[in-house]
């Protein structure tokens, strides 16, 4: 062999020994932190732009590219900017790029879902260049996550003709601690360099070189073979299929998923209108043998709309124990019995083998009360449109992704119990819109965490849906990266000190 070509060998050797090594599930389809919807845009956007704000590991907000904030009245928010960030192209990041992504995305320039985010703003302007003044038309008890958007850089996009088809979708410059050397291309793996100029220094690892894997399997056999740094792992990967040697090189870090998964009723049935209904079958569900067959116990019971960590967590609020008597006493006091058992029909999504597991256990329990269960289960698109968004169903199984601050009008609140909005249950309860529209309108985060603790308590009460679990979510991390500090965000709030061991 010649020298030049071992020379090459042992350079991409070191090159690989020296990158952290992760995957991405599949092509990122705009970098744009605007609009950056799907999972892999928005997981890679992440890397590259920062936001005003951010959660540090303990779930608190702290500044990012603001210095400082101070509410001048509870609805005016002015902040401060550091005076030492800059994009990629050397440009200082200022005031006027915050609002020019304001602007940008409440026009009508793009179509971003993210400019709902945005909603509650009045005005906005820049005292000076590091100096921005945000007012709100109410106050707002997201008035701060609302920053928590990547900015975009005006200098380079606001003269763009199209933004939704430029260039910038797939070579952004950013501004965050990591760059994107090359534009984006299908056919090749991403890498992204360590911007030497990011404040108040630089990440310690120079590299990031992502691998286009779709298979969850290829994944695995990836970790196995040690050429994966990072990596998520199945609950029976975890408990059967991980040796000595495996459990050397990683450390499995464990965390909740901050997604739930639930029953959910259509409450303008004549079927599930009667509360005594729902009710039972809350009680006639087992939430804990679905963790124990679906996760081998990797996971939490569901006890409502907020989950442990997040704002408004009220740890008195739980959902019931099994209790199959109590559940066919209250089906017989809603007219349900042997001689006139309760049908029904609980409508799913194909694709997700668990879920289809799930189905098929809560249809068994169900039936253990006496209560007849048909399932219906279609591919994920027909399922969204002919069964979710046309509100064709009678029971759906579903689940939800949740912030560390919810929001939850657009589930809860009777108004979004309408064409495009997301109260699919047609959940309609006048003391929980009062206090949906107070907590919305309420700047003091003490008051709105007391507000939705007695909002849980009312719709885990009135039981349009009924919530089931809480999945880990389950990941191998090398042991040459450190230090991991596993908290309530998870293991990545800080990536900037990472460092590859000796």
């Amino acid at each position: 062999m010649k020298k030049s070509v071992i020379w090459l060998l042992l350079c991409a050797a070191l090159w690989a020994e020296s990158a952290l090594r992760l995957s991405l599930s599949g092509f990122p389809a705009r970098l744009n932190p605007l609009l950056a919807t799907d999972t892999v845009s928005g997981e890679l956007s992440g890397w590259l732009f920062n936001g005003l704000v951010k959660y540090d590991k303990n779930a608190n907000i702290v500044g990012d590219i603001a210095l400082s904030w101070r509410f001048s009245d509870p609805r005016t928010i002015v902040f401060t900017l550091r005076r030492d960030r800059f994009w990629h192209d050397g440009k200082r990041v200022t005031a006027k790029d915050a609002i020019f992504t304001y602007e940008t995305a409440t026009s009508d320039k793009i179509s971003t879902p993210y400019n709902s985010n945005f909603e509650s703003i009045e005005s906005i302007e820049a005292i000076d260049d590091f100096t921005l003044r945000v007012r709100y038309k109410t106050p707002y008890f997201k008035a701060l996550e609302t920053w928590m958007m990547g900015l975009i850089p005006k200098h380079i996009l606001e003269n763009d003709p199209d933004l939704m088809t430029s260039p910038f979708n797939s070579k952004p410059i950013g501004n965050s601690y990591y760059l994107l050397p090359e534009k984006i291309s299908p056919s090749k793996n991403v890498e992204l360099l360590a911007f030497r100029d990011y404040k108040p220094r630089p990440p310690l690892i120079d590299k990031v070189a992502f691998e286009y894997i779709q298979e969850p399997s290829v994944e695995f056999l990836k970790l196995k073979s040690r050429s994966l740094d990072i990596g998520s792992l199945e609950a029976a990967q975890l408990e059967r299929q991980l040796d000595d040697r495996f459990r050397d090189d990683y450390q499995i870090v464990e965390n909740s998923s901050f997604s739930y998964t639930y029953l959910g009723f259509n409450l303008n049935n004549p079927k599930f209108q009667n509360p005594k209904v729902r009710e039972a079958f809350s009680y006639a569900i087992d939430r804990g043998e679905l963790i124990d067959i679906l996760y081998l116990g990797h996971g939490k019971v569901c006890n409502g709309p907020i989950l442990e960590g997040a704002l408004g967590y009220d740890p008195n609020v739980r959902s019931p124990e099994k209790d199959a008597n109590r559940a066919k006493r209250l089906l017989a006091e809603a007219g349900y019995d042997k001689n006139n058992p309760l049908i029904i029909e609980i409508s799913t999504n194909s694709n997700n083998p668990t879920r289809m597991y799930a189905a098929q256990i809560i249809q068994r329990q169900l039936m253990d009360v006496g209560v007849t269960v048909r399932l219906r289960a279609m591919e994920w698109q027909a399922f969204l449109s002919r069964v979710v968004h046309a509100r064709n169903f009678e029971v759906m199984l579903m689940g939800w992704t949740v912030p560390l601050t919810p929001d939850l009008f657009p589930i809860w609140h009777s108004s979004a119990d309408r064409p495009g909005g997301f109260n699919f249950a047609g959940y309609k309860n006048d003391e929980a819109d009062r206090l949906i529209e107070r907590a919305k309108s309420t700047a003091d985060r003490n008051e709105v965490a007391r507000i939705f603790s007695e909002l849980s308590e009312i719709i885990v009460r009135d039981n349009p849906y009924i919530f089931l679990y809480v999945p880990s979510a389950i990941n191998a991390v090398s042991r040459r990266i450190e230090p991991i500090e596993p908290t309530i965000v998870g293991f990545t709030h800080n990536i900037q000190d990472w460092r590859i061991a000796p």
